[in-house]
C-alpha cells in the first residue's frame, strides 16, 4: 500500500513509475523515481514553500521567463531517475554527459547482457561527405541485407567464444574484451532537470547519430512532456524548436533586410564568407553552409549570393 507523502507529487508521472517504453531493437527507457515538477520550479524561482502562483497560467508564464531567460537554478530542482538498457556505442556518446549520476551493469562482476542491436537490411546509413561525424542516406537494401547477415555472423562468433572463454574459467573481466560495441549494456541515470534538457536539445538535433535521437525522443516526448508539461512546452518552444545568429549572421541580416541582396552579398563578402580558391571557386566555409541552412529552412529565404 502506497504511504502518503507531503512531497510534491505529479500524477501523470507517477503513472509511468515503473513503466518500460521500447528502444531500438531490444532496448528501454524506464522511469524509477523523480523529484519535483512545473510547480517545484515556480516555488524554487520564488524561494517559496505554498503553492507558487495563483493559476496554472501564472506558472506557465514564469517558467517562459525563466527559460527565455536562461534562468536555470530552478530547473535544478527537480530530478529524474531512468533505467535504461542501451547498445554500448550509443551508450558511448549518452556518458558524456558528465552531469549525471550514474551506476551501470558491470561486465567484471556479472555475465554480459546476452543481447546485441540488430540493423535492419533497410537501415544501414552511408558516411556524410561533409559531417566526419554523421551519415547520410541509406545503403541500398540489396547490399544493406548481406551487411545484416554478416553483423549476424560476427556478432554469434563474438558470443560464442567469449561463452567459451568463461566456460575455461576465464575471468569476466577479461572475457569480455573482444563484445563488439552493439552488446546491450543497463544503468541507472539520475540527472537534474537543466541538465536534462540540455542532454535532450543535443541529442534530438537532426545531426546527431539516429539511435541516441531514438531514446531521447523517448524520455522527452513519453515522460519529460508528462513530467513538466509548462516546462517542455516551454524547452519546444525557446530551445528545440528556435534558431540563433551570431554576430556575423545578425550583421547579413539586416543588410539584407534593410537594403536588400546586394547589402548582403557586399557584408558576407566583408566577413570573408565568399572567398574563393585560386580556381575562381568558392572556398568550403562551414559556418557560411549552416547560414545559408538557416536562412532556407527557418525563415524560408534563399541566401542571396547562391542566386549570383
Amino acid at each position: 500500500m502506497k504511504e502518503n507523502t507531503t512531497r510534491l507529487s505529479v500524477p501523470a508521472i507517477e503513472a509511468l513509475l515503473g513503466q518500460s517504453f521500447p528502444v531500438l531493437d531490444d532496448g528501454f527507457v524506464r522511469v524509477v523515481d523523480y523529484l519535483g515538477g512545473d510547480t517545484a520550479i515556480v516555488q524554487a524561482a520564488r524561494v517559496s514553500y505554498g503553492e507558487g502562483t495563483k493559476t496554472p497560467s501564472d506558472d506557465g508564464t514564469l517558467i517562459r521567463y525563466l527559460m527565455r531567460h536562461a534562468h536555470t537554478t530552478p530547473f535544478e530542482m527537480c530530478e529524474l531517475k531512468l533505467h535504461v538498457r542501451v547498445p554500448m556505442d550509443t551508450w558511448r556518446q549518452w556518458i558524456r554527459h558528465r552531469t549525471a549520476n550514474v551506476n551501470e551493469y558491470s561486465t567484471r562482476y556479472s555475465v554480459a547482457i546476452d543481447r546485441m542491436a540488430v540493423t535492419s537490411p533497410d537501415r544501414w546509413r552511408t558516411q556524410d561527405p561533409r559531417n566526419r561525424q554523421g551519415s547520410a542516406e541509406h545503403i541500398d537494401v540489396q547490399i544493406g541485407a548481406s551487411l545484416t547477415q554478416r553483423e549476424t555472423e560476427l556478432q554469434t562468433l563474438a558470443h560464442d567464444i567469449y561463452a567459451e572463454r568463461l566456460g575455461h574459467g576465464v575471468a569476466r573481466e577479461q572475457a569480455r574484451k573482444d563484445l563488439p560495441l552493439s552488446t546491450y549494456t543497463e544503468a541507472y541515470w539520475k540527472i537534474d532537470l537543466h541538465n536534462l534538457l540540455h542532454f535532450l536539445r543535443l541529442r534530438l538535433n537532426r545531426h546527431a547519430q539516429h539511435e541516441i535521437r531514438q531514446y531521447a525522443s523517448v524520455i522527452g516526448q513519453r515522460i519529460v512532456a508528462a513530467w513538466v508539461p509548462l516546462t517542455w512546452q516551454a524547452f519546444n518552444d525557446y530551445a528545440l524548436n528556435t534558431t540563433s545568429f551570431s554576430a556575423i549572421e545578425v550583421d547579413i541580416l539586416g543588410a539584407l533586410l534593410r537594403e536588400g541582396p546586394l547589402a548582403a552579398i557586399q557584408a558576407a563578402d566583408q566577413h570573408g564568407w565568399l572567398a574563393r580558391d585560386g580556381n575562381g571557386a568558392p572556398r568550403r566555409n562551414r559556418e557560411r553552409a549552416e547560414f545559408e541552412e538557416k536562412l532556407l529552412t527557418r525563415l524560408g529565404i534563399p541566401a542571396p549570393w547562391l542566386n549570383t
